[in-house]
């Protein structure tokens, strides 16, 4: 069956409190997802952001971003007050998000809904407690003392703390014990609002498609609770870290900073922590696109220190012996393999022996010095076809940021010319559609014809990414019916 989706992270809905988040916006969005024919809705990680306010840097891999719960729904259940949070400076530009107020303001108006809270007398919240403890007791614990050291990483924590020393841990327990209670409400009130919004698609015919990391944050409960998991000497520090060598693109390579797994560690406990970590995740998300696939065959390894990444290696990871425990636990499940960028057979055997659909960005494919696998030619149907992905210029941004050589190449296989620019972006979405990949995903920016203003993501930058928004009423009747026709005359509307 062929399908389509779009690509829209949850902060990049419309709201009135400066973010997207679980509320009337997003129902509205699934509508126009229905009406346009289209079958996923694929976002970005949920986890609450950290570093950079990047979602591949969260503070937990299981946790909920905070700033998503929807404060209208909180009013609605009496824990909000009419006039206490509506005319609060949350940000000012409707296409932008400003995380500085988000920080500073959201957390102060969901403390007034804890302290309202019964929780107490809510069976649910003691349950979901329970239910989540082997993840929650170390995330809410994580955040409190995170909270009692101004914000600090825990590698700047007192030693006895940050080594979790049981003394440590006890006396953090119960000297925050109420901090601890916030971030477990927070963390209740986001799976309540999660799980309808996730049920409403669903009844309406659209799946999600939710991203993971393959790593996760240093800065982050995971890494702080679970050094066994990772590659730290014994006072807990890294020893080699993740990211990418140097390229065409990047004179230094990418460093990322993440931890690194101890894939023995893992391969010991019959990877118990994925199995979790991958249940948690089809709990939240109907398909899991899993990023950085390449990190399963082999992984990048940068001495902690260094100041770029043209110092690491290559080692070998997991491969098959992970996706076998995966399949034995969970038997066949509908993940998405991120295996872009330079890959090696070993890896595309990887992704060939788990039947995992690849992905295929048509961005990539008009390189006037070497036809390569991104031509639309050289499709195969188990793939997912976008016409970028959230680190990607948009569309229209990229054509015109192209060589001369390489436009000349595009224009001439598409038979199209510079004078139209929204029916030459709309020229490369029909390619995509066209295209014989099972699924095909379009980022909404791409659907708006935007620009460069739009553009989600620019890898090893800060300070300008994670940001955007679509305004309110951007995505009109006339848009969801070229949607819904182009969809169709491919094969691929679900109306």
């Amino acid at each position: 069956m062929r399908t389509c989706g779009i690509l829209l992270p949850i902060s990049s809905l419309p709201s009135p409190y400066g973010i997207g988040c679980f509320s009337k916006e997003a129902y509205e969005f699934v509508d126009r997802l229905k009406d346009a024919g289209q079958t996923y809705w694929q976002i970005l990680p949920l986890g609450p952001t950290g570093f950079g306010d990047s979602p591949y840097q969260s503070f937990s891999a299981f946790a909920g971003n905070p700033y998503f719960i929807d404060l209208d729904t909180l009013r609605e259940e009496g824990l909000l007050m009419p006039g206490e949070y509506e005319s609060l400076d949350f940000g000012d530009e409707a296409n932008s998000v400003d995380y500085a107020k988000q920080y500073s303001v959201r957390f102060r108006v969901l403390k007034l809904a804890y302290d309202r809270a019964q929780l107490e007398e809510d069976e649910a919240f003691v349950r979901f407690c329970e239910d989540e403890s082997y993840w929650l007791e170390d995330y809410s614990l994580y955040m409190a003392v995170k909270r009692h050291f101004s914000g600090k990483s825990w590698t700047q924590w007192e030693d006895d703390i940050r080594l979790c020393k049981p003394d440590a841990i006890r006396r953090y327990r119960n000297q925050c014990g109420e901090e601890m209670r916030f971030y477990k409400f927070l963390q209740y009130e986001f799976a309540k609002q999660w799980k309808k919004l996730k049920a409403y698609a669903n009844e309406n015919g659209i799946r999600i498609i939710g991203d993971i990391p393959i790593y996760v944050a240093f800065d982050s409960a995971d890494g702080w609770a679970n050094p066994e998991m990772f590659q730290y000497n014994e006072e807990r520090r890294p020893t080699m870290v993740a990211g990418c060598p140097p390229d065409a693109f990047s004179a230094d390579g990418q460093l990322w900073g993440n931890p690194l797994y101890d894939w023995d560690y893992h391969e010991r406990t019959g990877y118990a922590w994925w199995i979790r970590r991958m249940e948690h995740c089809f709990r939240l998300y109907d398909v899991v696109r899993v990023d950085h696939f390449r990190g399963f065959d082999e992984y990048y390894a940068i001495p902690y220190g260094d100041k770029t990444a043209a110092g690491g290696c290559w080692k070998k990871g997991p491969g098959m012996k992970l996706f076998d425990a995966l399949r034995t636990h969970f038997g066949k499940v509908p993940i998405i393999a991120e295996d872009l960028g330079y890959l090696t057979d070993s890896v595309m055997k990887l992704v060939e022996d788990t039947g995992y659909p690849g992905m295929k960005v048509m961005e990539f494919a008009f390189d006037s010095r070497e036809a390569g696998d991104y031509m639309p030619y050289n499709y195969t149907r188990n793939c997912v076809a976008y016409t970028g992905t959230h680190d990607n210029q948009t569309l229209a941004a990229w054509y015109d940021e192209l060589s001369e050589a390489d436009r000349a190449l595009a224009a001439e296989y598409l038979h199209i010319t510079d004078e139209d620019r929204e029916e030459t972006v709309w020229a490369f979405i029909r390619l995509t559609l066209s295209s014989v990949a099972d699924t095909a995903v379009i980022p909404m920016q791409d659907y708006l014809c935007l620009g460069s203003e739009a553009r989600i993501n620019h890898p090893s930058t800060l300070g300008t990414n994670w940001k955007w928004r679509m305004k309110k009423d951007a995505w009109t009747d006339e848009l969801t019916d070229r949607i819904q026709r182009a969809c169709k005359v491919y094969g691929r509307s679900a109306k």
